[in-house]
């Protein structure tokens, strides 16, 4: 059944309903990261029980809209003919491990004209908010408008975005509501005009840094004004620093009439206390004059002239004052900042070592895991073969496969095998069949050559050696007609019927058991749906 594309219902605007575009990606995405249905980077990968990965959203249109779904890529395999079953939602399973990779995927934005890169962890909420993106306008009137210019859109351009003015009820633009004149009330109409000025004007109002004072030109919202003043510290400092520079060299030099002022000395002196004068806080010097108008002139001058300078002073001496706060609560500002980094480091250490040491735990666990997988392995192999055990010294051996096994022991591939292990009685001997289907020494390329082997047992200790209980063969004919037996007595000097001292001893049986061309005789079914049967057991039990 071809499989058709998904086709959404109604994406939004940075829906994807099916995979992430390989566009985004920096580099070209590998294989594995792309879903088997719609070719693009996997978005929620889930794997099929066939080792091929779908997007979870391929996964439901697929199986919602597909009767016998069957996987495409083991459709196309050559070598999965015929071998593929049906598709259901219980056979895809999340895969985790490939989601992870993905998400570290770099990635860039496709819009024009934007310049973010990150990983495609954060692609789709960078998508939500994408200035460069083309979104519909939100009022309907059918246009697709970058996200950034949306506001200019529907306050200029869109012809849906109308408002009744409250007192004529005539539809107005945003713009033309804002030069509206109501014939009906001019007044209410200014009124509310003067309201809605105002309100855009608040709205849209730039507050300035605290520090445009000492040069900083950043203006912006209140939140944005709250970042870069948390952000700007030490920006600030040497703002802060240049104006206290200039302020040093801004102050007047004395004049040229030896007028002292202590305060004046102290700013510039850093002194803790002010100097004594030596001479009197109006001294001036005048040469060849003593008295008179002239000299009245010159105090009265002197005087206003300490005047001015006094309060120049006062007025460097309050911005000073002012500058100096500044810096010390930004100082401290600095040192919080200091300390919250520290505490973000620290922590982030802490964080780093608990993942590292829950790494390594899981990595235990993993290892316990394959462990305890081979044990249980272990475990069901050992009950299947005490499931096939006897304990009554009769064994029904059946070999499937005659046809391949002749061909491998005519080619010396494997020209013997084991039955499995079995029991005399109870606790009696541990022993087994061994058969060449080719035949071996003087039966060799002639008959079919069976051999009894003792093995090493758990009552080994308790019994008596060596072996002395007659041992009959059978080769079942399926058409219950004619067996193929053959007995013999152990020979008591031989080590193939002493006490094992290794695994096992050396086999003694029939060489000459059954000639190969009555095996395949069609008189007889020895050998029937490529399947023999062999019996170690008594005559009366056939």
């Amino acid at each position: 059944m071809a499989l058709a594309a998904p086709v959404p219902s109604s994406p939004g605007e940075n829906e994807y309903p099916s995979g992430f575009p390989q566009s985004i990606c920096d580099e070209v995405p590998a294989q594995k990261y792309l879903c088997t249905h719609c070719d693009c980077v996997l978005n929620g990968a889930h794997q099929s029980t066939c080792g091929h990965r779908y997007c979870l959203a391929c996964v439901h249109w697929l199986i919602r809209n597909n009767k016998n779904l069957v996987c495409t890529k083991c459709k196309e395999d050559p070598n999965q003919q015929g071998k593929y079953g049906l598709l259901t939602l219980d056979q895809f399973f999340n895969d985790a491990a490939i989601n992870k990779e993905i998400l570290a995927l770099k990635v860039h934005c496709t819009n024009p004209g934007c310049t973010w890169t990150s990983t495609l962890e954060d692609f789709e909420e960078h998508q939500s908010h994408c200035e460069y993106a083309l979104i519909p306008c939100n009022v309907g009137c059918g246009l697709m408008v970058l996200r950034k210019t949306l506001a200019t859109h529907l306050d200029k351009g869109c012809p849906n975005n109308k408002s009744l003015c409250p007192t004529c009820s005539c539809p107005l633009t945003p713009s033309e509501l804002q030069k509206h004149v109501c014939p009906n009330d001019k007044k209410s109409s200014k009124a509310e005009k003067r309201q809605k000025d105002n309100k855009q004007s608040n709205s849209r109002r730039k507050e300035s840094c605290q520090f445009s004072e000492v040069g900083c030109p950043f203006k912006g919202t209140v939140e944005k004004l709250r970042e870069h003043e948390s952000c700007s510290s030490t920006a600030h400092l040497q703002l802060l620093l240049e104006v206290f520079r200039s302020v040093r060299v801004s102050v007047p030099s004395p004049p040229e009439r030896s007028v002292h002022f202590p305060g004046l000395d102290l700013l510039l002196h850093g002194q803790s206390s002010p100097s004594v004068c030596t001479q009197p806080a109006c001294e001036v010097e005048v040469d060849g004059m003593d008295g008179g108008v002239n000299d009245m002139a010159l105090s009265l001058h002197d005087d206003q002239a300490e005047l001015e300078v006094g309060q120049q002073l006062h007025a460097l001496q309050q911005r000073l004052q002012i500058m100096e706060n500044i810096i010390s609560a930004l100082s401290h500002e600095v040192e919080k900042t200091q300390l919250t980094v520290t505490a973000l480091d620290r922590d982030t250490n802490t964080n780093m070592q608990l993942v590292e040491h829950l790494d390594s735990v899981v990595a235990d666990q993993q290892q316990r895991m394959i462990r305890k997988d081979l044990h249980i392995a272990s475990l069901q192999q050992s009950i299947s073969a005490q499931q096939d055990v006897s304990y009554d010294g009769t064994f029904l051996w059946k070999i499937c496969n005659v046809s391949q096994k002749l061909r491998e022991a005519a080619t010396g591939q494997k020209s013997n095998q084991y039955s499995p292990a079995f029991y005399t009685s109870r606790y009696g001997f541990k022993v087994c069949m061994r058969l060449y289907i080719n035949g071996d020494g003087v039966g060799k390329g002639t008959h079919m050559s069976l051999f009894f082997v003792i093995m090493r047992g758990e009552y080994d200790p308790l019994l008596s050696w060596p072996f002395k209980h007659k041992v009959t063969f059978f080769l079942i004919d399926q058409n219950q007609r004619e067996h193929v037996i053959d007995t013999f007595r152990p020979d008591l000097s031989s080590v193939s019927f002493q006490r094992p001292v290794s695994d096992m001893n050396v086999a003694s049986g029939c060489p000459l058991f059954c000639p190969l061309a009555k095996l395949r005789s069609l008189k007889h079914a020895y050998c029937k749906d490529d399947t023999l049967f062999i019996k170690r057991g008594n005559k009366t039990e056939i």
